[in-house]
């Protein structure tokens, strides 16, 4: 492609990510269009482009300091949440299952909590993805402080019997366990009482015990909070817990304060942080982390906060 289709198509796709909201994005793609133009002297009206992509830049500043002013809005269109899903579902080689899975955790992960117990809800039809999904409505749930509407919701999973024998116990002991970790005390039903012959678990008074704990797939654990140890800069040999918000398979998701600049800084792309302990329902774990993605959220109630992805390495 030659520079001028180049930056045709860099102001195009500003142009498409502005008028969707995606304000912050469009900035990024109006500078690299201005630093192109600025470093090729032989393009025709050098100048005059080089000043009307300034003024492109300035007023979208200027936007984004009057939206980053005004109060939060919950929820936005639902077209700019059909764009978060098509901008953050990115894993190569996903089946149709997984990159729905994948579209409702983008959804949740930047705030957009209804529609995404509504895709949660529309996954409990398919076998491969029900517990996963069931899982993320109870954590939309908490995240929206509706814990009513969480036990309900559950509640209403053991009326239909929607669920085997064994997936129902994994959602009561993570239920259990998220409603414990948040202090909150209520007494979930159980459909099934648990078997006292399975290896390795005994139960006493129908709460789970675990006497010896050995993973077979990390995928299958479930991460509540993760503490590292950072290795560098201001914050080196200090540690932070952080709550974990989603999880899709090993990627767990954190949100990190907008106002945490510091924090912030340790996060890249691409680093791996090798003092990270784990903390399950049944146990904690020593390990590494990846860091997958950093992606500030600019709009809904979250805006101006961070959403870090941590690919688990459990040792």
């Amino acid at each position: 492609m030659n520079i001028a289709k180049q930056i045709k198509t860099l102001l195009q796709e500003a142009e498409l990510y502005r008028s969707q909201g995606l304000l912050d994005e469009a900035l990024v793609k109006y500078h690299h269009a201005e630093d192109l133009i600025r470093r090729h002297e032989q393009l025709k009206n050098r100048l005059n482009l080089i000043d009307a992509v300034s003024k492109k830049i300035r007023r979208l500043k200027d936007e984004i300091q009057r939206i980053e002013n005004a109060p939060k809005k919950p929820e936005v269109s639902t077209k700019i949440q059909d764009l978060i899903k098509k901008l953050f579902t990115f894993t190569p080689n996903l089946n149709e299952d997984a990159r729905a899975l994948e579209g409702a955790v983008a959804l949740a992960k930047f705030g957009q909590f209804k529609r995404a117990i509504l895709e949660f809800k529309a996954l409990l039809k398919r076998d491969s993805l029900r517990v996963a999904a069931a899982k993320n409505i109870i954590r939309c749930h908490m995240a929206l402080s509706s814990v009513d509407d969480a036990v309900a919701e559950y509640e209403q999973w053991l009326s239909d019997n929607i669920f085997l024998p064994n997936q129902q116990q994994r959602l009561w002991i993570f239920f259990e366990n998220v409603l414990n970790k948040e202090g909150i005390d209520k007494i979930l039903p159980q459909a099934k009482m648990f078997p006292h012959d399975v290896k390795d678990q005994t139960y006493e008074d129908d709460r789970l015990k675990i006497e010896e704990v050995k993973i077979e797939d990390e995928e299958d654990l479930d991460i509540n909070s993760i503490g590292i140890t950072f290795e560098r800069g201001s914050l080196k040999e200090q540690i932070f817990e952080f709550k974990v918000r989603f999880q899709l398979g090993k990627v767990l998701s954190l949100l990190i304060s907008g106002r945490e600049k510091d924090l912030i800084e340790n996060f890249k792309v691409g680093t791996t942080i090798n003092d990270v302990q784990y903390y399950s329902n049944i146990a904690f774990f020593n390990g590494s982390g990846l860091i997958t993605a950093v992606k500030k959220i600019k709009i809904g109630p979250l805006r101006g906060d961070y959403c870090v992805d941590i690919e688990a390495a459990i040792s």
